[in-house]
């Protein structure tokens, strides 16, 4: 699905890494349809840019994430434990560019963000090296051991920069889950759309709301498990699930 930033001005990968890079963020998801995302890009106008690589605005992205057998990250994200982590191998499917990725949670609700380039052969697995990274980063080397693929997520994304603040906006569209098992996509009609910014809403933040839409409680991570495994408890994302996903627990649970 295309998210129709054609008209918005265009910006690089450097400019952006240079002035809006935030690996350390408030992040604010919203779930929109087109016709209500249309509606922003025209209120925001010019005063957002998106990154132009060779006239393309739209990229494929592919997510593995690494949990516990018992999956440990999810659950602590379902009980909203201040310390969660979540790791994952990122790649930049166009560019054929891999990074591995830690994500923790700091103070006032604050997401931490550690990048390291990876291997592209190696992204559905943690190599040695992968496994001290996170090992040291969480201050737990034998959690980092217990890591295993536990859900790959697919998706195409356009990212807005508002240069001004040097918030930014990614918009996802064409969702797509997998496991070992099953595989399970999003809607068709939906943009899932994420605000990043050093703390203070932005200016998307505030048009959205304007809009009459609020931040969602929801992560890619999270919803790929519960659409993949209904027995899992997903409390938090329970009205999210079944509106948007069309998803029903296993009643077996």
């Amino acid at each position: 699905m295309s998210v129709g930033c054609a008209g918005l001005p265009a910006t690089s990968l450097e400019h952006i890494i240079a002035t809006a890079d935030l690996q350390t963020r408030v992040d604010r998801k919203y779930l929109v349809p087109p016709a209500v995302f249309a509606h922003l890009l025209a209120r925001l106008d010019s005063r957002m840019k998106v990154l132009d690589i060779d006239g393309r605005r739209l990229f494929e992205y592919e997510s593995v994430y690494f949990d516990t057998p018992e999956l440990l990250a999810y659950h602590q994200h379902v009980g909203g434990r201040r310390r969660r982590f979540k790791v994952r191998t990122r790649t930049y499917v166009d560019s054929a560019q891999s990074m591995l990725e830690v994500k923790t949670a700091g103070g006032r609700d604050e997401t931490v963000k550690d990048r390291h380039p990876y291997q592209l052969d190696e992204r559905y697995g943690l190599n040695p090296w992968a496994r001290e990274v996170v090992g040291g980063r969480l201050g737990d080397s034998a959690l980092a051991q217990r890591l295993e693929l536990s859900l790959v997520s697919r998706y195409h994304r356009a990212t807005l920069v508002e240069p001004a603040t040097g918030s930014r906006l990614t918009c996802d569209v064409d969702l797509d889950f997998e496991n070992h098992r099953e595989r399970r996509s999003g809607p068709d009609d939906l943009v899932l759309i994420e605000s990043k910014t050093t703390g203070a809403a932005s200016l998307a933040d505030r048009t959205l709301w304007r809009l009459g839409h609020r931040p969602a409680t929801v992560t890619k991570y999270c919803v790929g498990l519960a659409l993949l495994h209904p027995q899992l408890r997903a409390n938090r994302w329970n009205r999210t699930l079944r509106g948007t996903f069309g998803w029903s627990p296993c009643r077996s649970a």
